[in-house]
């Protein structure tokens, strides 16, 4: 039976994450498999992937066939690494102990390489976070002068309605002593009419002063 690693869709449209399963190469995608491996999850940044070593190495020497995508990740994870190395033990060209110090090299190799590329993804994901905040307070800062402003205007016309007020008090203020002044012309004109009166008492007395002559 010809058995093929290969990967197993799981998840919801859009954040899907796969099985890494070995199963017979006659069976569809999605169906049934012999054994499960691991987990591969691409949505994250770096990709997770959760892997039984050893029997991915065992099922390898037993001649199963990976795809092309489980390929890339039981390299990315030193499988096929493994592998190759006891293959070379097998044929002679070295023993166990240069084979496990080749690999341990390998390994230390590559998750220095990893823990690099972790940094720079932190470091981007830091500058991002810290431009966004820049932005942030830049806006922060137009809607505040923004509405410094709008105070500003508003006090404005504020201020000229209070100087327009100022010029009406001082004329009301100039008015009253002109209404005092009506006030006080009113009785001179009363003091005018008490007058009338005295010069018609002086008509009266001339015709009694003509009755005096005539006597």
């Amino acid at each position: 039976m010809a058995t093929r690693i290969r990967l197993a869709r799981h998840g919801r449209k859009k954040s899907a994450f796969y099985h890494i399963v070995v199963a017979d190469s006659r069976s569809p995608r999605d169906g049934r498999f012999i054994e499960k491996l691991g987990i591969y999850n691409p949505n994250t940044n770096p990709a997770t992937i959760d892997l039984d070593f050893d029997s991915a190495v065992n099922w390898l020497l037993k001649g199963a066939q990976p795809s092309d995508t489980a390929r890339a990740i039981l390299s990315y994870k030193g499988v096929l690494m493994k592998k190759h190395l006891l293959v070379g033990v097998a044929k002679g060209a070295f023993n166990e102990e240069e084979a496990e110090k080749r690999f341990s090299k390998w390994m230390e190799d590559k998750e220095s390489q990893i823990e690099d590329k972790k940094k720079v993804i932190d470091k981007k994901k830091n500058d991002s976070k810290k431009v966004a905040l820049d932005k942030e307070k830049e806006k922060n800062k137009e809607r505040e002068n923004a509405l410094k402003a709008k105070l500003e205007n508003t006090e404005e016309p504020a201020e000229e309605a209070e100087k327009t007020e100022e010029p009406a008090k001082e004329a009301e203020k100039t008015e009253e002593p002109a209404k005092e002044a009506e006030k006080t012309e009113e009785p001179s004109k009363e003091a005018e009419k008490t007058e009338e009166p005295s010069e018609e008492a002086e008509k009266t007395e001339e015709p009694a002063k003509e009755a005096e002559k005539t006597e």
